[in-house]
């Protein structure tokens, strides 16, 4: 790392915007959640600060003035707010009286969005800042560090450090691009009769219920529907006896520096809107990620049509290749959303730790294979040539 100036940075607002951006559409996965803007808009609209847990020590590789590779890191006091679940590792760190908290954790705050975490020009200074990034945890005397749904990237670079890697699941559609369909019929034409059907009675129930639904880009959301989204929002927590996570003005944020991610369903009944789901998008990659939904009152399978439905309707319609659903929920299969593997990576600074939650890891992923190929038996759709349904 001797070639690197490293610099840590206290917020990302000290990272000029336009090297940061450069960098992350170097990446083979970049994603819209890494952008200068989204991440500098978390810390500035007071959703992801050291008040709420989030404490930025973001790091920098820098060579001859230029950037060469960049991590979005935090110091967290807690483990809110980041979809690969450590509460167990924490207890046991409290019950043998060491502490877990604060840890270093690589991740998009709120969102757990796969892509690559690690932005670098190339392999050598990826692995260089894997090292800065082990370097600054043990420096700091931390218990840990973790880098949450990376890419293969990422992976290979963490695992050849020795890292410990913990797998999981989401649940994405993605466009087949040697059979593709050219809209949701076509989409519901290859699953299975009773797939079929308990769809398009879930959808029957929700035109029953007189809800109909406008469909707004960009600059298209205007001041009135992102309050209405975000009470919304916000009611979605309150049902859940919890708070939201991002601010109103996190929001006005990205409508002001990003409206070209966002997407909103309207779900509306006699002229009135009665629910709202909130999608991010990136037309360059032809990718789509589901984040938010509410409504004012309960309508039967209304969270399916907006999340689920109307969201892959869309996409379908629009060209993407991509949607993904968001963290767990077995139930997204029955709607067009297969399994797919997602990878985070641990360090753990203490090795009696580091053993037992390696031996821990190894029985959960054989748990999680064998719960991935029961899912994929389990999948929607036909087999091709061998499954007439």
């Amino acid at each position: 790392m001797s070639e690197y100036r490293i610099q840590v940075h206290d917020s990302p607002t000290e990272i000029p915007a336009v090297h940061w951006d450069a960098l992350l559409a170097q990446q083979k996965h970049p994603t819209p959640f890494l952008r200068h803007a989204y991440l500098s808009a978390l810390e500035t609209s007071g959703s992801a600060t050291p008040a709420t847990g989030w404490d930025p020590k973001f790091l920098t590789l820098w060579h001859n003035g230029n950037l060469h590779a960049g991590l979005a890191l935090y110091l967290k006091s807690h483990s809110y707010g980041e979809y690969v679940f450590d509460w167990a590792w924490a207890d046991a760190h409290h019950r043998h009286r060491l502490p877990y908290y604060p840890k270093a954790l690589a991740a998009i705050p709120f969102t757990p969005v796969p892509g690559t975490r690690l932005l670098a020009r190339d392999e050598h200074s990826r692995a260089a800042l894997a090292e800065a990034f082990r370097h600054l945890a043990r420096e700091l005397g931390l218990s840990s560090a973790h880098l949450l749904f990376m890419d293969a990237c990422d992976e290979a670079v963490l695992a050849s450090q020795g890292w410990l890697i913990r797998e999981g699941l989401q649940f994405h559609w993605t466009q087949d691009p040697e059979h593709p369909v050219m809209d949701f019929a076509q989409l519901l034409s290859g699953m299975h009769r009773h797939k079929r059907k308990n769809i398009a009675q879930e959808r029957r129930r929700v035109a029953d219920a007189g809800v109909s639904f406008t469909v707004h880009e960009g600059s298209a959301i205007d001041e009135d529907l992102w309050d209405f989204f975000y009470q919304r929002y916000c009611g979605t927590y309150a049902a859940h006896h919890s708070s939201p996570y991002l601010s109103r003005d996190f929001f006005s944020r990205m409508a002001q520096d990003l409206p070209q991610h966002w997407v909103l369903f309207v779900a509306r009944r006699q002229g009135q809107p009665v629910a709202a789901s909130l999608i991010a998008i990136d037309r360059r990659t032809g990718w789509a990620w589901g984040r938010y939904w509410g409504a004012t009152e309960h309508i039967p399978c209304l969270h399916f049509e907006a999340c689920y439905y109307q969201p892959l309707a869309w996409c379908i319609a629009q060209g993407f290749n991509r949607f993904e659903g968001g963290a767990q929920g077995e139930h997204k299969m029955a709607r067009g959303l297969l399994p797919v593997r997602t990878a985070s990576a641990h360090w753990i600074r203490d090795s009696r730790f580091e053993a037992a939650i390696a031996e821990f890891l190894a029985r959960e992923g054989t748990g999680m294979e064998a719960y991935a190929d029961e899912l994929r038996e389990r999948s929607p759709f036909k087999k091709p040539s061998t499954d007439a349904a």
